[in-house]
């Protein structure tokens, strides 16, 4: 979704497989634009699976994370801004955290009927 904090701006859906970047809002609030759109935000539904580009090294080290990371986008439970990102290693952080200039790309899952059909490929292999 869309944080509080950046209500006041005009605002569109995160489209899959289109690529972002964090951005700091004139409100001093960070959320994700696409690139030469500082303007507009952009709204990523809770519980989409997000890549992560350009992480600092410095929250590399604290999270034990890399340069890239997949994530799921996250509705945090305490704290002033509730966007965060959760990452395969349990840790979350407010979109805040972040910082500005996170690349992110909403990542293609698989259809539902395409992991059926893997799913009996591999009962068909047992």
């Amino acid at each position: 979704m869309c944080d509080y904090s950046l209500e006041m701006y005009a605002s569109r859906p995160a489209r899959e497989s289109e690529k972002y970047v964090t951005t700091r809002f004139p409100s001093g609030s960070i959320g994700l634009a696409a690139p030469g759109d500082c303007t507009t935000a952009v709204c990523v539904q809770y519980d989409t699976h997000l890549k992560l580009e350009g992480i600092s090294s410095d929250l590399q080290t604290r999270l034990a994370v890399k340069d890239e990371e997949h994530v799921v986008f996250a509705r945090l439970e305490h704290g002033a801004y509730r966007d965060g990102v959760k990452f395969d290693n349990g840790k979350e952080i407010s979109l805040q955290l972040l910082g500005s200039g996170v690349g992110v790309t909403l990542v293609e899952l698989a259809k539902p009927e395409i992991v059926r059909e893997r799913q009996d490929v591999l009962e068909t292999i047992d």
